[in-house]
Formats: structure tokens, sequence, C-alpha cells
């Protein structure tokens, strides 16, 4: 009897150590898209995903892309328990007040804080990215996926008086007001990223800037495809 127990705990043994591991999925790919205001990002965002969803069905390949932007306050909402509506003003750039904070804690039975707020949306981003094959513009995208061996980071930059020329066309206002909102707009943001990351990381850097002004969308699509390419994102 203990010579059957002996051969059988054996086998079990070998069977054991001969088993591989289930291999774990490396985060990503993903591309995350930071901003200066007035530099249009939405249109060309879409326009790259189709070109990269072009060249992976050319490719053979199922791994369709997307850009993920609704998602993540939706996913953040879900997680929380709470309304989109209710946390939107992160998004927007905005802060409760302290008496504000005050009454919503009082008046809502299952209030959240804003560090609870931050870091359920921090989490919701990191999952999106490590599911890979997304697009991801704002939203301290890069801050939050950084550390992601498979990602790459691009930021959109242009001249101030260009932008504050876009910005007063788009919303009728005169130039100097429209100085004023790019300034103002991208304050508000930089102080998003550091809500994220803290002031002054290296996180916050891209890897490659390109001129809004003086590039067209093919051109700066055609660079990221490139660099998406030499990185193995794309095959």
């Amino acid at each position: 009897m203990s010579d059957i127990l002996f051969k059988y705990l054996n086998k079990r043994l070998h069977e054991h150590i001969g088993r591989k591991k289930p291999e774990e999925k490396e985060p990503g790919p993903v591309v995350t898209i930071s901003r200066q205001s007035g530099c249009n990002a939405k249109r060309l965002t879409n326009k790259l995903t189709a070109e990269i969803n072009r060249i992976t069905q050319q490719e053979g390949t199922e791994n369709e892309w997307k850009f993920i932007n609704k998602e993540i306050l939706e996913g953040a909402a879900k997680e929380l328990g709470v309304k989109p509506s209710e946390i939107e003003y992160i998004f927007r750039y905005q802060e409760r007040t302290i008496i504000g904070d005050i009454l919503a804690a009082f008046a809502k039975k299952y209030y959240k804080s804003e560090k609870k707020i931050r870091n359920t949306i921090a989490h919701v981003i990191r999952q999106i990215a490590a599911e890979g094959n997304v697009i991801i513009v704002g939203r301290a995208g890069v801050v939050l996926t950084k550390d992601i061996l498979r990602s790459l980071h691009v930021k959109l930059e242009a001249p101030l008086e260009w932008r504050s020329l876009i910005i007063s066309q788009k919303l009728g206002i005169s130039p100097a007001k429209a100085r004023k909102y790019a300034e103002d707009l991208d304050k508000k943001r930089e102080r998003f990223r550091n809500s994220f990351e803290g002031r002054n990381t290296d996180y916050t850097w891209s890897d490659i800037t390109f001129n809004r002004m003086a590039l067209t969308d093919e051109e700066i699509i055609a660079g990221i495809i490139n660099l998406m390419k030499a990185k193995k994102l794309l095959p």
C-alpha cells in the first residue's frame, strides 16, 4: 500500500513540476495623446484609430484598436456606484469647495471623497490600458501608463498665438480672451496631471511632440505609425 502511495505521489510531483504556469499577458499596447489647449485631438485620433485598424486588418490580425474617452468616466462611476454626472466635474478640471464637500457628505449616503474618486479613475485607466489596443486622449493618461513597456506617449503642441486664434474662431471670442482661456485651461490640465502623480515628475514627459500648427493630421499620423512599428506596437 505504501509503495502504491509513493508511486502516486511521485507521479503527481513530476506532473506538477512539468506543468507550465500560464503566462501572464503583458500590459498594452497603449497610445496616449496629451495636448495643449487649441490643439485639436479628437479628429486626429479618429483618423489614427482608423489607420491603425487598416494596418492590422491588412496584416491579418484581429486586434482591433479603440479610441477610449467616455468609457473612463462611465467605468469609474460604475465602480463608485454613482451616476457619471456626479463625478464629471473632475474631468472638467473643477474642484469641490470645502463647504460643498461637507454638504455633499451629509446629503448622500454613499458619498465618495475626492481622493476616492481620483483613485478609482486611475484604476479604471490602468485597467483599460493593460487590456491593450487603446488610444487614450488626455485624462492624465501619460502619467498613469508611462510604466507600461508597450506604450507610446504623444504630445500635441503649438505656439500660443496660433492656439489663441483657433480658440477665438471656435468660441467666437476676442483673441485676448482666447489667449487667457488657453493659458487657464493649460494650467488646469497641469494641475489635473499633478493630482495623480505629483509635481515635477518625469512621468509627465512624452516620448515625442508634434507641432500642431506646422503639421497636418496625415503627417502626424504617419509619424505615430512609424514609431508604433519601431516599438513593436504594430506589425
